[in-house]
């Protein structure tokens, strides 16, 4: 998959979570910038490129932002990755990580994190009493540590204001994987203790994101890929005499 204008791209998931083991997928994930000029035209460009082997996905700026303002706990991952694990940083990159506070808000990291930890939950009670396949009851151990991180994560997030990607203690999360998929129920202590701590804790979040932030930052990105050349091809009909 070739991408221009790629302006931030990283690794992401497991790898990143510290929670990879032999065999792991590595996951990338990345934002771009579309021309200028192609966003007026009829068909507007696609919005994102999902590629496999490797596993990759880069959003547009536009769309990117969206998500983030909406607290999607996926793409947030991008602007609080730790520096080695970035593989494409520009200066436009770097100006979004240093607004990356503005696009939280309480209520949409708590819903967000929460909601995704929850679907989680929902595909681990959906697997019955723990008689089933290796393969499913791998992808079952898979789901309940990734339900633990988010819950984790997303109420760290929406306590601190901080995103911190690397888990603390990782053969923990591998532990509660191999309970979870030996017996689904036992994730809900987990679940209801983050529903119970976020409840009872006051966010340091705005109850708002700052949408201003954002759109100064997507309008920087729309003015420098307006290129030159792009200018000057409609020079000849704005001057051109009546």
């Amino acid at each position: 998959m070739t991408v221009q204008n790629v302006l931030l791209s990283g690794i992401v998931g497991s790898t990143a979570y510290g929670l990879a083991r032999e065999g792991s997928d590595v996951d990338r994930l990345g934002l771009f910038a579309a021309p200028t000029e192609a966003l007026h035209g009829l068909h507007p460009p696609k919005e994102s490129h999902v590629s496999t082997a490797p596993d990759r996905t880069l959003h547009e700026a536009a769309k990117w932002c969206r998500l983030a303002l909406g607290g999607n706990p996926t793409v947030m991952e991008l602007v609080w990755l730790p520096d080695d694990l970035y593989e494409v940083r520009t200066p436009l990159g770097d100006e979004l990580r240093a607004i990356r506070t503005t696009f939280l808000s309480a209520r949409r990291v708590r819903d967000a994190y929460l909601g995704y930890a929850t679907q989680q939950f929902r595909k681990l009670q959906s697997r019955g009493d723990g008689s089933f396949s290796a393969d499913t009851r791998k992808r079952t151990a898979k789901h309940a540590r990734h339900l633990k991180r988010l819950c984790r994560q997303g109420y760290d997030l929406y306590a601190t204001g901080r995103l911190t990607i690397r888990v603390e203690d990782p053969e923990s999360y591998h532990r509660f994987g191999e309970e979870v998929a030996a017996d689904p129920g036992a994730a809900l202590p987990l679940l209801r203790w983050f529903e119970t701590a976020f409840e009872e804790t006051r966010s340091v979040l705005p109850e708002r994101p700052d949408e201003t932030a954002a759109d100064a930052w997507l309008r920087r990105v729309r003015r420098h890929f307006y290129t030159a050349r792009e200018a000057e091809a409609d020079a000849p009909a704005r001057q051109r005499p009546a």
